[in-house]
């Protein structure tokens, strides 16, 4: 949608495609992703205006929103014309603040009752992620859930755990229970050598400390694995 050679902006869109003014009259709710997606773009190329790059783009993630959140800066500018750097920025971290209002929302003093419950909790920090981290939940002696910390980044097949650092995290928070979880990229939710070795040497650390380990979650995409739920805590 050009006029002389000009991409339109907001401002000189057609009436139906005035997702601003749309949002103004009926809220956010009112949106699609795809003039959600829009309104965060501002202007589209000499092609396409920005409803219809945002479209494209949705389209190209199979209208789904979370396989947005897994591109990068790059990715996006990469692959669209009329997505600059700035855009793009714009657009990770809109993504990146509905996740952490998420976790959040999810997290305020959660009483932990079953792994389901610590799947909801990690899962929206890492279902997103192309590597892996650790992460840490520290619970009272209610298995109420007070603080969740990463405590380590590794590649794409594996991290590195340190146990002590997680202890004396643990210690200085005063938690009394700790679970643990981390996520397979791959989408393979059973565990492997490894991480057997590093929940048995987490288990062992704890003890020697007097803090309980609740449970140690792994995280696919859309499943997740409990060494507790499978007896092997």
């Amino acid at each position: 949608m050009t006029t002389d050679g000009k991409h339109l902006t907001l401002r000189e869109w057609s009436e139906e495609d005035r997702p601003r003014e749309k949002m103004m009259q009926k809220g956010a709710a009112a949106l699609t992703d795809s003039e959600l997606l829009a309104i965060l773009i501002g202007s589209g190329n000499r092609e396409e205006s920005a409803v219809e790059l945002a479209r494209r783009i949705l389209a190209r993630c199979s209208h789904s929103i979370n396989e947005l959140a897994r591109w990068s800066v790059i990715d996006l500018c990469r692959e669209y014309k009329g997505i600059g750097e700035a855009k793009a920025i714009s657009i990770v971290a809109s993504l990146e603040l509905g996740k952490r209002r998420n976790t959040r929302e999810t997290v305020g003093r959660q009483k932990i009752t079953s792994s389901i419950e610590l799947q909801g909790i990690f899962e929206p920090l890492m279902i997103d992620l192309l590597h892996e981290e650790f992460w840490v939940a520290y619970l009272d002696n209610g298995n109420n859930v007070f603080d969740v910390r990463k405590l380590t980044q590794g590649g794409i097949q594996h991290t590195v755990v340190d146990v002590s650092l997680l202890l004396k995290t643990a210690l200085e928070r005063g938690s009394v229970c700790v679970a643990v979880a981390h996520n397979h990229p791959s989408g393979q939710n059973f565990p492997s050598k490894e991480d057997e070795k590093i929940t048995q040497k987490i288990k062992s650390g704890c003890e020697a400390v007097g803090i309980r380990l609740l449970d140690h979650i792994i995280i696919a995409r859309g499943n997740y694995y409990s060494f507790c739920d499978e007896g092997k805590l």
